[in-house]
């Protein structure tokens, strides 16, 4: 008997010699199931409502699963396995902009705290989109504190306006984070294109296959 559990067993020889398995299937149907959602969310924003809705609840379940997979999945989907500080992930960073960033068989700490900030946008993009799906969900929201409503009034002082402005602002709050969206996926693009000719191995591919190169000699395991 052992205390190790599959999700902490040390990686396996798959595939060609050196390869090991990194990525689990879920991970793997995580990443392109959201890609393709995402994108089906954009390409739909202005011409089709119903499909964008859809592909909105789609990114939204993907995101929530991602949470839980990253307290209880596999070793490189834990969120304790990858996360790193801020002074950790700025010398990382640093490193990189040196060319002397150590290679991570998993995420490296840039990388991890480019998940982070997906999941987040994502799940402001989706719950922001959520509340404009339905007027009555707008009227869930807090009052605006007194301060902030006399700017919505009109010229009588009724502020009966407001409902309005609220759900102008959030169409607003909505667009942006979709737009920020697309820049961190760009980032995320670069970033894996980078790393790959650093490193020498296929990022996007072993996110396919699950598969990476053996740690080696000063590799990060």
């Amino acid at each position: 008997m052992t205390d190790a559990t599959t999700h902490d067993a040390p990686e396996t020889a798959t595939g060609p010699a050196g390869m090991v398995r990194v990525w689990d299937p879920l991970v793997r149907i995580f990443h392109w199931g959201l890609v393709a959602a995402f994108t089906a969310a954009w390409l739909t924003a202005d011409d089709w409502q119903i499909a964008h809705e859809v592909a909105g609840y789609t990114v939204a379940g993907l995101v929530a699963f991602r949470l839980v997979w990253g307290l209880a999945g596999s070793r490189h989907a834990r969120f304790a396995g990858f996360l790193k500080g801020p002074g950790e992930t700025l010398a990382y960073i640093g490193e990189m902009a040196r060319g002397r960033e150590r290679r991570y068989l998993g995420h490296n700490p840039a990388g991890a705290a480019m998940v982070v900030a997906l999941l987040l946008t994502l799940s402001g993009t989706a719950f922001s989109g959520w509340l404009m799906a339905d007027e009555t969900r707008v009227a869930m929201l807090p009052d605006m504190p007194a301060i902030v409503a006399p700017a919505w009034a009109d010229d009588d002082g009724d502020a009966h306006g407001a409902r309005g402005d609220v759900e102008g602002a959030l169409e607003e709050v909505h667009e942006s984070l979709a737009n920020l969206m697309l820049l961190l996926a760009a980032l995320h693009v670069g970033g894996v294109v980078l790393a790959s000719f650093r490193h020498h191995e296929n990022l996007a591919r072993a996110m396919v296959t699950g598969a990476k190169r053996a740690a080696g000699p000063g590799d990060i395991a």
